[in-house]
């Protein structure tokens, strides 16, 4: 039986048949998640251990548990007293967190965050849970530092056990049993008794994309965990001196430039970023890019055809307290002389691709061609032609 469920609509997959993204696969414990023929995730649900870890992992939110929400931790872990995340007190693993969740707890909490690997150890499912808990830490750990926040993430072994788990076990039962005496109950039961035996199915569940999936694509949705991460940072004192990190050392987000040489302005990597990182203005004609809404997600560069867009080597902790728009490419864009349509005219051109090619075909029916000096003379021709 498995709580996990996956929106096609949110997946990086889902925007590009061409991204190369398997944060998920790679991830999964239990080796339940796999590529689709169609190139999207699909799972077992009865395989499925609600680790989370593909949760804390993908760039875009595309999967859920019905049993735990990293926002609503989020809100009760910041408000509440209690500094320590542990799989025995508020998580199924700590990688159900993102590391812009763990950046966010240790901006707004009071106390040191502690995470808890002391039962790590003697998990079935340690690999590759423990290793990517530990890698998330640093990473969270090296932004904070070069954002000279004055906090750290400490991993350390405390075992933790959940308190007062069998009072809160025996109370929920007794809410259960009271709600469900009602009518109203009765059919919730009927529905949660329904969905379970759906949830115990062990076929593999494939999805696809429909047309109101296709909807919520062209939404350009932000993740809530960069709406988490950004409301914390607004929180945070700025530091003295805005540091670098190293491209590598950060996961979550990057800043980008575009090779204006080779870059055509096919319009795609803009087209198809699910976050709206990347953008242009209404004549197509310059390409835009935010670094705080990018997610790393590498759709843009999977999918650009000249391999014209890249990272910067650093990412500048200044866009982290001073987001900004950049501009990183200009295009002319002109109206074809021939046919009107808007074009981008890399060299000069005045008439678009597409009447060129016409031209050509045309010219070849009627055996012409533009000479040196761009007149239109009739092709020159073999002996054999003229003996014709």
């Amino acid at each position: 039986m498995s709580g996990l469920s996956f929106d096609p609509a949110r997946c990086v997959r889902s925007v590009t048949k061409l991204s190369e993204c398997r944060s998920c696969i790679d991830i999964c414990p239990v080796q339940t998640l796999t590529i689709a023929e169609n190139s999207l995730p699909s799972f077992v649900p009865a395989e499925c251990v609600e680790c989370g870890g593909c949760l804390g992992v993908c760039p875009t939110e595309a999967f859920s548990l019905e049993t735990f929400s990293a926002t609503e931790l989020f809100f009760e872990f910041a408000a509440s007293k209690r500094s320590v995340l542990s799989c025995r007190l508020n998580v199924p693993c700590i990688m159900a967190l993102a590391t812009e969740h763990l950046v966010a707890l240790a901006l707004v909490k009071k106390e040191p965050l502690v995470v808890d690997i002391g039962h790590c150890g003697s998990c079935p499912y340690k690999e590759p849970l423990y290793g990517a808990i530990r890698k998330s830490v640093e990473e969270a750990n090296h932004l904070l530092t070069a954002c000279e926040s004055g906090r750290q993430i400490r991993l350390e072994e405390i075992a933790a056990e959940a308190e007062g788990a069998k009072e809160r076990a025996e109370a929920a039962d007794r809410r259960a049993f009271l709600k469900h005496l009602s009518l109203r109950g009765a059919v919730e039961a009927k529905r949660e008794f329904d969905a379970m035996v759906e949830k115990s199915d062990d076929a593999r569940r494939v999805h696809e994309i429909d047309l109101v999936a296709l909807a919520k694509i062209r939404r350009k949705e932000i993740p809530d965990k960069r709406k988490i991460l950004l409301t914390a940072l607004k929180r945070a004192s700025k530091p003295s001196i805005y540091h670098t990190v190293e491209e590598g050392e950060i996961g979550f987000v990057s800043q980008k430039y575009i090779e204006t040489d080779t870059c055509t302005n096919c319009q795609i990597c803009y087209r198809i970023c699910p976050t709206g990182a990347l953008s242009s203005d209404a004549k197509m004609s310059r390409i835009y890019f935010d670094a705080m809404l990018c997610v790393k997600c590498r759709a843009c560069h999977d999918t650009c055809e000249p391999d014209a867009i890249r990272l910067q080597p650093v990412f500048e902790t200044k866009e982290c307290f001073e987001p900004t728009q950049r501009l990183l490419a200009s295009f002319r864009v002109l109206g074809c002389d021939e046919c009107g349509i808007s074009f981008t005219s890399l060299h000069g051109e005045r008439v678009c691709p597409r009447c060129r090619v016409e031209e050509e075909e045309a010219l070849d029916l009627w055996g012409l061609e533009v000479d040196g000096t761009d007149r239109v003379v009739f092709r020159s021709v073999g002996k054999k032609d003229e003996k014709v």
